[in-house]
């Protein structure tokens, strides 16, 4: 009895690594095992990096909320006690896009809070 191989399936799983190799440089867009090996380190940052992302913004917005809250003479450590105290439940977000867009509003926060 002759050997069986599943050749369309095999085609189709090459052909749809491959696709995802498009735009990569040299060995890494043609060869099969090195557009396979490139693809799966692709794929792996890329789910990794979803979440550093995240944790890259929310940086941001606590960097941006210290920023405005120095002008006042606070850090944003007691800032953001102070707002539990007053029990003020507003997110880092919008307190990011607050003080960059919206001063005064930011300010009346701090008035509250102070």
């Amino acid at each position: 009895m002759p050997r069986s191989v599943n050749a369309v399936a095999s085609k189709a799983r090459k052909k749809r690594i491959l696709k995802l190799a498009k735009g990569y440089w040299g060995k890494r867009k043609n060869v099969w095992t090195v557009a396979k090996n490139a693809i799966e380190k692709g794929l792996l940052y890329a789910y990794r990096d979803r979440k550093v992302k995240k944790r890259e913004v929310r940086a941001l917005w606590i960097q941006r909320i210290n920023a405005a809250v120095r002008i006042y003479g606070l850090s944003y450590s007691q800032f953001i006690g102070k707002l539990a105290l007053a029990n003020i439940d507003i997110n880092r977000k919008t307190l990011a896009d607050l003080a960059m867009n919206q001063p005064d509003a930011f300010e009346a926060i701090i008035k509250q809070v102070a």
